[in-house]
Formats: structure tokens, sequence, C-alpha cells
């Protein structure tokens, strides 16, 4: 039997597909689904495995690239987990729900195959990583938002990025760059596969080590804040010397275009503050009147942009660099002491999943991800009154605060912030500012219990003095 899933039914596929929790585009409708490419990577009649590339196209003409890694096996076995339709003499499904055919791709990865030519998949696997085993052992990493991910024999995690972009995918350009220098503080990357043909150059998956037993950073706050919100502090304050060694390791090649520092010109300013600037008024211009928790900002909004304007007189930003790109406390992993004391993994580089991949890719201030750090915490604090219904100590936020950003500022390479304190805390309050619009913006279309926590940070960055 030759593999051949031309026989797929596209309305069946799309039913499929928006039912998916990796799918990104539930709140839209859904108009069509074409399979633009196959590309077979086992033609068996036991288990054949394709990867296809498929459109999910949108009512006013925009779309979306997904990838789905597919097997095939005979109907007669009763295969009945993550179907994706059933054909004459044969059933399709996720293939990352099956530890065969996810060990199948392992293989690949290991033996550096290459399958096809226009269109083709590449596997690449790095010489210093241990490879999956001759007959991997694969589970199920557990859910995920934007995307699937399984652990090979205990030691390796393969993701595979649902949604498609062209061009290398940050996680796997942040990781390798990081990875080649040496960086302990990541997840070392293993290997990759991509894809190849007349529609795109695209990542479709990455390979980086399994890291055990580490705890959620999200999660490890919220536990210690009952328990021992003082012993929080040098934990964070150690996580703010990580940070910044991964903020310089990434402003350390002058060499390589895509990681080189660079000077924040005018115009890149400029594109930075019109950005904040639009999200801003579109904002306010959508905030509910006469919502009681919005009381301290209605109105305001003339006041926010002003504060952006600020940006421009600083005489500086410091360089711009590759960063995280989504920074928070669940994108950190609190592992085991080292000989310097407490131990972070920074994980997921691929950037705010929102955003285009290009802008994804985009040199910025690397206080982009403090700003997002400092954002978590506070969400943190609230997030020990809603969910868990105790009060952290009253300064806590701001001591925890203090404990990350000043280890960081004494670790961080001088030239990649601006010129003077009070120009680092202005660009700083800026990029707070952007995360909070972003965060209120979200809260009410989503968590309306939650809009509290963004209002009130916007209110306090407008509350505090202008250097």
């Amino acid at each position: 039997m030759t593999l051949d899933l031309s026989g797929l039914d596209e309305a069946t596929l799309a039913e499929w597909l928006a039912e998916q929790r990796w799918f990104g585009a539930k709140s839209r409708e859904l108009a069509q689904v074409h399979v633009l490419d196959v590309v077979v990577l086992r033609d068996d009649p036991a288990l054949g495995l394709a990867i296809a590339v498929v459109e999910a196209r949108f009512p006013g003409g925009t779309h979306e690239l997904y990838q789905l890694p597919l097997a095939v096996r005979p109907a007669d076995e009763s295969w009945d987990t993550a179907v994706v339709q059933r054909l004459d003499g044969a059933t399709v499904y996720d293939a990352l729900a099956d530890p065969e055919a996810a060990g199948i791709l392992a293989g690949m990865l290991r033996d550096r195959a290459v399958v096809g030519e226009d269109p083709r998949v590449e596997f690449h696997w790095v010489d210093a990583v241990l490879p999956p085993a001759d007959e991997p052992v694969v589970r199920p990493m557990g859910a995920e938002q934007s995307n699937s991910s399984v652990v090979i024999d205990d030691a390796l995690v393969m993701k595979a990025f649902r949604r498609l972009e062209p061009g290398e995918n940050p996680e796997l350009e942040m990781t390798r760059f990081l990875s080649a220098r040496g960086f302990p503080h990541i997840a070392e990357l293993g290997g990759w596969y991509q894809y190849g043909g007349e529609i795109m150059e695209a990542t479709f998956g990455v390979v980086q080590r399994f890291v055990e037993g580490g705890r959620d950073g999200w999660e490890l706050v919220l536990d210690d804040l009952l328990r021992d919100p003082d012993g929080l502090l040098p934990q964070l304050a150690a996580l703010g010397v990580v940070v910044a060694r991964m903020h310089n390791v990434l402003a350390s090649d002058m060499n390589d275009p895509a990681f080189a520092p660079e000077e924040p010109t005018d115009e890149a300013l400029a594109i930075m503050t019109a950005t904040i600037d639009e999200q801003i008024e579109r904002l306010f211009v959508d905030l509910p009147e006469d919502d009681e928790r919005l009381s301290a900002i209605a109105g305001r909004g003339e006041e926010a942009r002003d504060r952006l304007r600020l940006v421009s007189h600083m005489g500086g930003a410091g360089r711009l660099i590759r960063h995280h790109g989504d920074f928070h406390l669940g994108q950190t992993l609190r592992v085991a002491d080292g000989d310097a004391g407490p131990s972070w993994i920074i994980l997921d580089f691929e950037g705010e999943p929102a955003r285009a991949l290009l802008d994804r890719r985009r040199k910025r201030s690397p206080l982009r991800d403090v700003a997002g750090l400092l954002r978590s915490l506070a969400y943190a604090a609230s997030a020990a009154r809603l969910q868990r219904g105790f009060e952290p100590p009253a300064d806590w936020e701001e001591r925890a605060r203090a404990a990350f950003l000043d280890d960081y500022l004494a670790e961080i390479e001088p030239s990649l912030m601006p010129p003077t304190p009070s120009a680092t805390r202005t660009l700083l309050s800026v990029l707070e500012l952007e995360k909070a619009v972003y965060e209120l913006r979200y809260e009410l279309d989503h968590r309306p219990d939650w809009v509290p926590i963004p209002a009130a940070a916007i209110a306090r960055l407008l509350e505090e003095p202008i250097a």
C-alpha cells in the first residue's frame, strides 16, 4: 500500500482543526481548510507517517498555516485516539498522540534524515547531545497552549510548532545561539527538523534536553508566598542575575547579524513608541464607561501617551539586542541549588505567539524582558488573593521587584542600559505600561475578575514621578 492522503476531506479536517487546543484562532470563524503540501516520511502499510502543511482560511481573506504530523494505520486495528478522519481502509490520526509514531520522528532526528526534494523535510542533530535510543521510549508532555511536546527516553523533549510562518523559529535560533556559547541556564538544544518547499522554508520542531525535577517559577512563587515570602527574595535576586547573564550572552557576538547589538536609531525608537502609542489609544477608546474597577485610569489615555513621549528625551535607550520576548515566571524552572546558590532554567524562546515571527525576531531593549517579569510578580501577588485565598505581605511585591531588579542591574552589561539610572527607570516604566495595557485588554475580554490587576498597574505607573 502506498501512503496516499489525497482523499482527506477538507471539511472534516476543518472541524477537527477547530477543536484542537493548539489551534490559535478559536475566536474566529473558520471558513475553509486546504491541504497545501504533504511530505511522506514513512510509507509502511502497518504504520505510515507524513507531515501535512494546511492553510486555515478566515472570512475577509486572512489565513494561517499549520503543521499536522499524521500517522496512518489500517482501519481494522480500531485505533481511536486523536483521530483526524477515517479513509477507505485506513485511520488517519495525530502522530504525536502515538508513542510509536513519535518514536519514528525521534529516530529520523537521530539519523539526520532528509526526506523528499521539493517539498522536503530535513532532520538535524547536535553532536554534543546524546541522541534518542534505537527504540526510544516516548510519552506525552501534557497539555500546551500553542504547540505539542513529547518526552523521549526521559532525557529529551521534542516540541512541534503547530502554527507555521516563513523563516526560522526564534526558539531554534535562540537556543542554538545560547547552547553554542555554553549558557547553562536553558534546556540545551539537541536537534531540530525543518520544512522546505514552494510555499516557504519553516521550522517544524526542536528537541531540547529534558529538565528533570524543576519547579515551575509561577507555582513556586504562589506556593512560597504562603509558606515563606521572605525566602523568595534571594531566589528572585538569583533569577535577576541569570536573566542579566542571558542578555549579556545574547549581546556577545558582533559578527552574527541576527544577534549583533544595535544602537537605537531614531527610527527604531519611533517605531517602538508608535506601536505602544497605538495600543494605548485603542485601549482607552474602548474602555467601558462607568466601570468602578477602571475609575483610577478612566480618561487618562492622553496622560499615558505623554509618558510614552518621554522616551524620545532620554538621551539614549541602550543597545538593542535579541531577547526572550515573552518572559514571565511561567517561563522559568527553579532547579536544585548549585555551588553559587539558587539556580534557574529559562524556557520557551518563541516570543509572544500572537506576534508575527518577523516582529518576534526584532531587536529591542532587554528591559522588555525585565518588564515582563516585574508584571508577573504583580500577577503572582494578586493570584495569591484570587486563587489561593490569602493576602501576601503588603510590601512583598515592592521588595520582590527590588530583589530581582537590583541584582539584574548589577550584572547587566552597562552598554545595554540607558545612560543614566533615571533614563533606565523611565524606559522600564514605559515598557511596563506597554505590558499592562496588553494585559488589561486581555482581561477585559477573557477574565473580568482579573481586570483590577493591570488597571492598578496602569494607575501606579501614571502616578510615578517623571524623572
